[in-house]
């Protein structure tokens, strides 16, 4: 497997430019990822963007809900970001949640959960579920569509979609009709074959995704919990899924592994591979390859809910 010619033009300066947040605070890690962020001055419009709190366990959280256009209700996809359960927030990924809602025509909900250290697992799942039961009793307020109703999420965000999709199987509901988890976290295995190819010189280094780990599970015992690691549930009767794969990323082969999983356990899973990605990639839309997931990610999305 080679880079994308785009990445790897970029790749030397994007790995030695990522901050050292392992030698961090949570906070501090927060704060060099947020100085990082330059706000799109021209954003993608989207019909109507709304702001609104849910009240969660023992406090509330921000969600951001794109609308892409008027009319009859469309379908949902409850969305949370990626950031190592520890940084970024609604802010970090508006343009992809813009793109998701125009290119899928659905409604989406961005979760603004708590972050890692301050709020531990279980606190980002459980916020993640309460706004994905939010989402579906609200659905008609939002222009949406209580019966075609999916959680989507990027890295450490798949992790907590996948669990979600868990969740509300095990907890009756709300009925989820599909998941999008794109490069996503799925277990605390930092030995597999594609950490150890890409867990350097990748962007997302391997220190780095094992203090994610340290911040939002640091008990060792607890990481083998299915609303954990997904990877250790009862994958059946789960939601169809499409799971997003980059080729170049340490998290390569749990992404297979999960996916192989689910379709072992009788779910209809898509698989989407850029074998020329490293995590996170999609977050980036000057890449060609970037653009080319985000479509093929949400014509696949779109056709498991009947857009």
């Amino acid at each position: 497997m080679t880079l994308d010619p785009q990445i790897a033009g970029l790749i030397d300066t994007l790995d030695s430019g990522f901050p050292p947040v392992h030698t961090m605070t949570g906070a501090e890690a927060r704060a060099a990822i947020r100085s990082r962020f330059v706000p799109n001055p021209n954003p993608e419009p989207v019909f109507q963007v709304a702001e609104h709190r849910v009240d969660v366990a023992d406090g509330s959280v921000g969600v951001r809900v794109y609308r892409p256009e008027s009319g009859s209700p469309l379908p949902i996809l409850v969305y949370a970001h990626g950031g190592g359960f520890v940084f970024c927030d609604l802010d970090s990924h508006d343009g992809l949640c813009r793109n998701l809602a125009n290119s899928i025509s659905a409604v989406v909900v961005s979760v603004g959960y708590r972050l890692a250290p301050e709020h531990r697992w279980p606190t980002a799942a459980e916020d993640v579920f309460a706004v994905t039961h939010w989402a579906a009793a609200h659905a008609a307020e939002l222009g949406g569509d209580a019966t075609r109703l999916a959680v989507g999420g990027d890295s450490a965000g798949g992790n907590l979609a996948a669990v979600t999709a868990v969740m509300a199987r095990d907890r009756g509901g709300p009925p989820i009709g599909a998941q999008l988890l794109l490069y996503p976290v799925i277990a605390a295995d930092f030995d597999t074959d594609s950490y150890r190819r890409y867990g350097r010189g990748y962007y997302n280094p391997r220190p780095a995704l094992q203090w994610y780990w340290d911040q939002y599970v640091p008990a060792v015992e607890d990481r083998q919990h299915p609303y954990a690691s997904p990877l250790q549930a009862d994958l059946t009767g789960l939601p169809p899924a499409v799971v997003v794969l980059a080729g170049h990323d340490p998290l390569h082969d749990e992404g297979i592994a999960y996916a192989d999983a689910l379709a072992a356990a009788g779910t209809p899973t898509m698989r989407c591979s850029f074998e020329g990605g490293i995590h996170g990639f999609m977050t980036m839309p000057m890449l060609d390859l970037a653009q080319q997931a985000r479509r093929d990610a949400a014509r696949s999305l779109g056709e498991l809910l009947g857009r």
